[in-house]
């Protein structure tokens, strides 16, 4: 069991290995939030990165939960995709257009989720 801002190895993390270079960490930070797209109240647990209503992100993270991006656009949830017999949902920054994926959360709207399965994956 982790206790909040403790460092975790990249394995423990919910997001894609191939997301994260090789030997950075994650940093687990439990922070709520109010999404900025659709104002639904969100309470964190270290790992969550993203409204379960909306699938809406903020571009703050470089590195998994160090918070050192100046952007603070918006992550639009643009695409997902079953890998694994998980979803992955690909993101893009309104503001400066960078674009990652993560993996769904359970709590995550399958209804929020549905549509983005018929879009077409962004290529990196």
């Amino acid at each position: 069991m982790h206790s909040e801002g403790d460092i975790i190895n990249e394995r423990e993390f919910s997001v894609d290995a191939e997301e994260i270079p090789m030997g950075r960490k994650f940093e687990r930070k439990i922070e709520d939030f109010s999404c900025e797209n659709c104002g639904t109240s969100v309470e964190g647990d270290g790992y969550t990165d993203h409204c379960p209503s909306c699938l809406y992100s903020k571009h703050v993270d470089i590195n998994p939960g160090d918070r050192d991006c100046d952007c603070e656009g918006l992550m639009e949830p643009v695409a997902a995709e079953v890998k694994k017999d998980e979803y992955r949902i690909y993101y893009r920054c309104l503001d400066c257009g960078y674009t990652h994926r993560v993996k769904s959360s359970p709590k995550d709207s399958f209804e929020a989720i549905l549509p983005l399965l018929s879009k077409p994956i962004p290529d990196k």
